[in-house]
């Protein structure tokens, strides 16, 4: 008798070329589970060679849908539908597992208490990661648990305040884990236009169930942005966090100054004493990455006075509606 999945790996793809041949491969080259996986891959309408890609693994499951049927908490609760697996490991299609372990760290926090639903996993940024971003993705995971250990995060309301919920809830789906049974019977993901992840975090917590952060799964991700691409990601953000009625930093034009230097001397500080660059890239960086500060606390103000109601404004400033409209312009050249 076949043993059951233990796990699905779902990666949401669209346009993923750049990385998906290394994540697939060190995906299936995941060892120590207790039980076999599958791989599953919806993709939203790519239009590169990601669909050769995918179709050159043969163990790999390709579903489509079109792109105008995408949604970051919909199509995550679609993957949790098809999935054979006890547990859906996501991936997004530019985070690459560091370690053969990856996938058995992982699941493992689920296996220390019944009321873990859902588990994060480690991020390191790109070896070419831009500053500003890095030491804001290192410090971001260093704040949720030590590097080689396992943190369970509870919300007790009889012992933390409602402002500490916004902590406790950090979730990231570029590498995470939860039952399938949860995300299809409980509490499936929220179909938002964005941080469907951090509401998901916050309801699995206030709920009563328990969030685990497993350091020890790591995948290698930071985005790869230009200077003006970079800007219009931290609107998107900013709006997003608003939209849902999440905290964003609050700063005003002479605060942004402040904050803008403030960053580009402490970057200064931790580039030198990088080990993680090069001395050619540590030169570029230094150049470089002031104008990366800038571009950050320039654009979290812009888009904390983006009335949430002026659509027309918020897209023609967001990365994400630029995005869909080159792929709805090639769409239409193509026909």
């Amino acid at each position: 008798m076949a043993k059951a999945l233990r796990a699905t790996v779902a990666i949401l793809t669209y346009n993923g070329e750049t990385y998906l041949r290394e994540i697939l491969d060190a995906v299936l080259a995941q060892e120590h589970i207790d039980g076999p996986f599958e791989v599953l891959v919806i993709d939203s309408g790519s239009t590169d060679s990601t669909l050769d890609i995918i179709r050159s693994f043969p163990s790999v499951r390709l579903h489509e849908i079109p792109n105008s049927e995408f949604g970051h908490g919909r199509t995550r609760n679609l993957a949790a539908q098809l999935a054979g697996g006890e547990f859906v490991a996501f991936l997004t299609h530019d985070a690459i597992p560091a370690s053969p372990r990856w996938l058995a760290e992982l699941l493992a926090p689920f296996a220390l208490n019944p009321a873990v639903q859902g588990v994060v996993g480690r991020q390191i940024p790109r070896a070419n990661c831009v500053p500003t971003l890095r030491y804001d993705i290192i410090h971001t995971f260093a704040t949720l648990g030590p590097k080689l250990g396992t943190t369970l995060y509870r919300y007790d309301p009889s012992v933390f305040a409602e402002s500490d919920l916004d902590a406790l809830s950090f979730y990231s789906d570029v590498n995470s884990a939860a039952r399938r049974s949860f995300l299809v019977d409980v509490i499936p993901y929220r179909d938002v236009p964005y941080a469907e992840d951090q509401l998901f975090g916050k309801d699995l917590l206030v709920a009563g169930h328990i969030k685990a952060y497993s350091a020890r799964a790591a995948v290698i991700h930071s985005n790869d942005l230009t200077l003006h691409e970079f800007g219009r990601r931290i609107i998107d953000e900013t709006v997003g966090l608003r939209r849902i009625g999440l905290p964003v930093q609050q700063v005003s034009v002479p605060g942004a100054a402040v904050r803008m230097v403030k960053g580009t001397l402490g970057d200064t500080l931790r580039l030198v004493r990088d080990d993680g660059y090069s001395l050619p890239q540590k030169v570029k960086w230094l150049f470089v990455n002031p104008w990366f500060q800038w571009r950050k606390w320039s654009s979290i103000y812009r888009g904390q006075h983006i009335r949430l109601d002026d659509v027309a404004r918020f897209e023609s400033k967001s990365l994400e509606h630029t995005r869909r409209r080159k792929h709805e312009k090639a769409a239409r050249q193509a026909d």
